[in-house]
């Protein structure tokens, strides 16, 4: 890339190219860029209006990206639009909380979910909806646990899963299922482990992959949420202990998992048969790096970008 970054985020858009925006290396930054699967190679874009990290990106349907919140030297309620067909970004409405390490989902009916985060100096139970025809943001119903860095799954059934994170209390294992339909939150079962910076998969069988940062550090253990049942079991272990890691849902359902911290910043990979319920270790990293974005591109490769290793990382690689 041609700035380095972590905290940043990473698009693919309907175009095959990547966007990746924002983040931080010393400075927040707001500079995007592009990357091109074909060539292989990065090119600059329009810049955002605000420099963020620790914001949210989400693909719409009309193929636009939004980014949301996020903080610079302050936390953020704003959010912009960038548009693929001209490369340039139009401010929209703002949200009607200020957050940052929070999650955003795009929603069957393409609304955008934003939920929890940090608000202020506490973790926020505030969830809220944009619609892209308007540009405008309304609340929604309010999650039962106050949380920030959490993981979120659009479920197959439409349902939206929001598990661990940060709380008031510490780091949770609590799970909870937001019913697009009433604008409610539900309490589901919990997690067997409390967890932060961990990683969350949808598998072809409509399971989810829960995987790493227990009590946000370093773990090798993995759990698997049937949405059916509401409950969790344990699933055999990765064979390396991490945190702050990527998982991607490969095109023949197995689930790469790279990178993270352990203590220090790792270069090992490894991948999670559904099937078999094992793990394998697969070629590692070129750059050990933690806290680095993972896309999915659409000849089935990944593309890994950025993050810290002791110091900010521009580098990216192709699994």
């Amino acid at each position: 890339m041609h700035v380095a970054r972590a905290y940043h985020t990473a698009c693919t858009l309907a175009n095959g190219l990547v966007l990746v925006t924002g983040g931080y290396n010393g400075n927040a930054l707001n500079s995007p860029e592009l990357y091109n699967p074909s060539v292989g190679t990065w090119s600059t874009t329009g810049s955002m209006s605000a420099v963020r990290y620790s914001h949210t990106a989400c693909t719409l349907a009309n193929g636009s990206v939004l980014v949301s919140g996020g903080y610079k030297t302050a936390i953020l309620s704003s959010a912009e639009l960038y548009k693929p067909s001209t490369g340039t970004w139009s401010i929209t409405g703002s949200m009607n909380v200020a957050r940052y390490q929070h999650t955003s989902s795009t929603l069957v009916n393409g609304k955008v979910l934003a939920t929890g985060g940090l608000s202020g100096s506490s973790s926020s139970n505030s969830a809220e909806l944009y619609n892209p025809s308007g540009g405008t943001w309304t609340t929604t119903g309010n999650l039962n646990f106050a949380r920030y860095l959490h993981i979120v799954s659009t479920l197959t059934n439409g349902s939206v899963l929001v598990a661990g994170g940060w709380g008031s209390s510490g780091v949770l294992s609590s799970a909870e299922l937001y019913n697009p339909s009433t604008g409610s939150w539900t309490i589901t079962g919990s997690m067997s482990t409390a967890r932060g910076y961990h990683t969350a998969s949808i598998l072809a069988n409509g399971f989810v992959l829960v995987t790493g940062g227990c009590g946000g550090a370093a773990c090798n253990s993995a759990e698997l949420y049937n949405p059916s049942t509401g409950t969790w079991t344990t699933t055999s272990s990765m064979s390396v202990a991490r945190s702050q890691h990527t998982a991607s849902t490969l095109t023949n359902g197995l689930v790469l998992v790279a990178g993270g911290s352990n203590g220090a910043a790792c270069n090992s990979a490894e991948l999670y048969n559904p099937s078999t319920d094992t793990w394998t270790t697969t070629g590692s990293i070129n750059v050990a790096r933690y806290m680095h974005t993972a896309s999915t591109l659409a000849n089935g490769s990944v593309l890994v970008t950025g993050g810290n290793n002791g110091g900010y990382l521009n580098s990216a690689e192709l699994y």
